[in-house]
């Protein structure tokens, strides 16, 4: 991708992953010009399914994606739990009525056709997208900041903006500017698959379009389908007793088949369709309460990691990205745009919601992965449910 010469923008993003290019279309559909520095080649991004709660189609909707990621995607019927180790069903949530509810869809979508749909509104919107260049720093004065950084040939390279905005992600380098804290090990690990389902050996026990999870003792399994129902995603997560013992080499193959050995019928037969060759490790980071240094702001998951419990974390970086365009307007009179004011709101509004998003994800794990009297405690609680009890999750959908 040919650069543009590094001229004055009123905002540099710094990553170009959803999180980035999310704050980079809704500052860009705010009328501000905005540039981002990729540190890759090209744009994408790797991985599999997404679930896209109303939190947060209602902000694609009114950036005019909604349509596009409800094609691409899939509106499923139901969010089902089930007890891993027998698979009865637990609990329901009618995501039709959710969609009523909080006005807007439940939607799953694989993660390369999200980033693609925004990478495409960020060209319609205007957005310089630079690749090749890897920020190492970011200097800050009264009002700006400039993004210090280097191409992939070694090219020096500074870009001046009103704002930086990090959006590195989990290892942020840019965070340790306002943090020195580290990314928190949960000892968890995750294997995924998503195949067509053509290539599915057998598909008469699948819910094709549902969510569901398995939750068990130190376990859980995820499936759902993606991309109009022609792909089916599946995740297994579970506690790696190797990283408990503080074993480097922890999350290995043969720690997913112990794991799952007790489990249902239904999940041994869909862990063959799993990819082996590679596993992600799950980190989040403890909530600061401090994202802003001068004309710098972080924002996703530079500025709150979670778990992925609630299937949040792309949800909480697009509500990111609107508040600060939401903040930055507000702050804007014929004289310019009073960027400290703008980010002062930005992070006191969400520093708050984020951090009890992280904790609820911890604490929705230990519900999820305890055993015994508890799990038997659980999954009673959880049978005499009214599935039409929305209390716990009208704080997090209703945004």
């Amino acid at each position: 991708m040919r650069h543009r010469s590094a001229t004055h923008v009123d905002a540099v993003v710094v990553g170009g992953g959803i999180g980035g290019l999310g704050s980079a279309l809704a500052l860009a559909r705010a009328g501000y010009a905005v540039r981002v520095l990729e540190q890759a080649r090209e744009f994408g991004e790797v991985g599999a399914g997404l679930q896209m709660a109303p939190n947060a189609t209602r902000l694609l909707r009114s950036w005019d994606l909604l349509d596009e990621v409800i094609d691409l995607g899939v509106t499923p019927r139901r969010l089902v739990m089930r007890d891993a180790l027998d698979g009865s069903e637990l609990t329901h949530l009618d995501l039709a009525e959710t969609a009523r509810r909080y006005g807007a869809p439940y939607v799953l979508i694989h993660r390369s056709d999200l980033h693609a749909a925004l990478l495409r509104g960020c060209r319609e919107a205007g957005v310089d997208l630079v690749t090749d260049v890897a920020v190492h720093d970011v200097e800050v004065s009264a009002d700006c900041a400039v993004a210090v950084g280097a191409s992939a040939v070694g090219d020096r390279r500074r870009d001046t903006g009103d704002v930086v905005l990090a959006a590195d992600g989990l290892g942020s380098r840019l965070r340790a500017r306002l943090s020195d804290d580290e990314p928190v090990s949960s000892a968890y690990v995750a294997y995924r698959g998503a195949l067509p389902l053509a290539e599915l050996p057998d598909t008469s026990g699948l819910a094709l379009d549902d969510v569901v999870v398995h939750v068990g003792p130190g376990c859980h399994f995820v499936q759902y389908p993606l991309r109009r129902g022609e792909m089916f995603n599946q995740v297994a997560v579970f506690r790696s007793p190797k990283a408990l013992a503080g074993e480097e080499d922890w999350g290995t193959p043969d720690e997913l088949d112990a794991a799952f050995a007790a489990t249902c019928d239904r999940i041994k037969a869909a862990l063959p369709n799993l990819w082996r060759n590679r596993w992600w490790r799950m980190y989040d980071r403890e909530p600061i309460t401090n994202w802003v240094d001068g004309r710098l702001a972080l924002t996703g998951d530079a500025a709150h990691p979670m778990l992925q419990y609630l299937a949040q974390g792309a949800c909480q970086a697009l509500e990111d990205a609107a508040q600060l365009a939401e903040q930055a307007t507000k702050a804007r009179s014929a004289d310019g745009t009073d960027w400290d004011r703008a980010l002062a709101a930005y992070a006191e509004i969400r520093t708050v919601r984020t951090a009890r998003v992280q904790r609820t994800a911890r604490q929705w794990g230990d519900l999820w992965h305890c055993d015994g009297l508890f799990r038997a405690t659980r999954n009673a609680l959880l049978r005499d449910r009214d599935p039409g009890d929305f209390r716990y999750i009208d704080w997090l959908y209703a945004g």
